[in-house]
Order: C-alpha cells, then structure tokens, then sequence
C-alpha cells in the first residue's frame, strides 16, 4: 500500500489549499494518522494528527488547520486557511500501525505573494 498525496500549490497569503492523502489498497489497525512539514533548513515537524478520533494540532496552525478522514475513500485531509508565509513547506502524511509506518511522498506548499 501507498500513500498518495497532492493539492500543493502556490497561494497568497490568507488563502486556502486543501491537501488530501489517498491510500491505493485498505490498511487495517490504524493507530495513528498525520500531517507534518518540512521547511527548507529545518526539520521535519508534525502539525496536525488523529489518533483514536482525537484531533491534535500544534500551536502555530490551531484555529487554521483542519485534519480529517474518510474511511471510506481510504483518504484524509488537510484543510489548510488563512496561510502564513511561514506555512511554506513540503507536506508529508503518515499513518501508523502496531506494525509499520506509512509516508507519503509530499507535496509543496509555498504562500507567497
């Protein structure tokens, strides 16, 4: 199974992208899904996740970021508003198992004007 993400692109400050993550087969004993970015010269960070139904953000996107799933498109989002200059990144999703992780290959997000 792979992880298949898009919905990158360039977009001025203050505007919206949506980023989804598609899985090409089911992956059972999900325990953990998330979205992190890597900035250029910095390290890879998580910014928003669900792990047993809870959502979790980090600070700097609370209130912008939205993460969400659906089971039965094998897909999750992330809804991404009022985009900061500094929430240029490549964006990567993850699901986890008891067994093994799963990564994306990223997509690139650059806010600029």
């Amino acid at each position: 199974v792979q992880l298949q993400a898009c919905g990158g692109g360039l977009v001025q400050p203050g505007g919206s992208l949506n980023l989804s993550c598609a899985a090409s087969g089911s992956i059972f004993s999900i325990n953990f899904r998330g979205w992190y970015r890597q900035a250029p010269g910095k390290q890879r960070e998580l910014v928003a996740s669900i792990t047993r139904g809870r959502t979790n953000y980090v600070d700097f996107v609370k209130g912008r970021f939205t993460i969400s799933r659906d089971n039965a498109k094998n897909t999750m989002y992330l809804q991404m508003n009022s985009l900061k200059p500094e929430d240029t990144a490549v964006y990567y999703c993850k699901i986890d198992t008891p067994w093994r992780e799963y990564w994306g290959q990223g997509t690139l997000v650059t806010v600029s004007s």
